[in-house]
């Protein structure tokens, strides 16, 4: 276990309680998630240990929302997402902390753009007063191998999946509850993977134990704070803190 100091181990609970409060309700937060831990543990080994706190949220969120899954869209998905999966175990396999840092920012930056051209679809949408636009063809294809490859590589799929979800016109509660099942599916597909490059280890596991309490709270106070705060409004300032994370991180 590496020894942290006080205000690391601050970041680190934070952190967790941000993995349960974006699989309870408050997906924005999951990048800042990956940003944290990237800044606090050496860039390959952060994602090994995120990766048990995952597992643990996705059984939260599988339990809250498992009814209302849409399985024709995750058996669609899944086969592709294996494709991106692989490919992110070998750049973690081939690349150094400091590449594996910079690709994380990147990744997140990425993620930020993808978010942004979300909203102001939907803004677009909502002023023209008519449902939202399904997303070009050609451009759905890409997401399920790209959802895998930064799952893999920064656990920071979730604003790439909420994407595709919102895109593909699915009502909220199936958006919730396909994403818990999805996720609780593509995290356990990379376990063997994580474990193998020796991301997973007995020290993370112990620390992901440490930090399930933070986890915890997080998913039961997201729970509640998603029906109270403006979405739009919170969705801006994680933007705006996983835009500067990845700029951090990058350089």
């Amino acid at each position: 276990m590496p020894t942290f100091t006080g205000p690391e181990w601050l970041l680190l609970a934070l952190a967790a309680f941000a993995v349960g409060a974006a699989k309870s309700g408050m997906p924005a937060l999951g990048p800042i998630t990956a940003a944290i831990f990237a800044s606090v543990l050496p860039a390959k080994a952060s994602t090994g240990a995120v990766l048990g706190l995952l597992l643990v949220g996705d059984l939260i969120a599988v339990r809250m929302y498992h009814a209302h899954a849409d399985w024709r869209i995750l058996r669609r998905l899944l086969p592709s997402v294996l494709v991106g999966i692989l490919l992110g175990v070998v750049v973690l396999w081939a690349a150094n902390d400091v590449v594996v840092r910079r690709i994380i920012g990147g990744t997140l930056l990425v993620l930020v753009a993808l978010s942004v051209i979300l909203m102001l679809r939907r803004r677009a949408d909502a002023a023209a007063g008519r449902e939202a636009r399904p997303l070009p063809r050609a451009l759905s294809l890409v997401f399920g191998p790209l959802g895998g490859f930064t799952t893999m590589i920064a656990n920071a799929a979730g604003p790439v999946m909420s994407l595709y979800f919102v895109a593909s016109r699915l009502p909220v509660p199936a958006i919730l509850g396909t994403a818990a099942w999805f996720f609780l599916i593509v995290n356990t597909m990379k376990l063997p993977f994580s474990v193998g490059l020796g991301l997973v280890t007995p020290e993370s596991l112990l620390l992901n134990l440490l930090l399930v309490p933070a986890l915890m709270l997080g998913a039961f106070g997201g729970r509640m704070a998603a029906r109270r705060i403006s979405q739009e409004s919170f969705e801006r300032v994680v933007l705006v803190l996983t835009f500067a994370s990845g700029v951090y991180l990058l350089w």
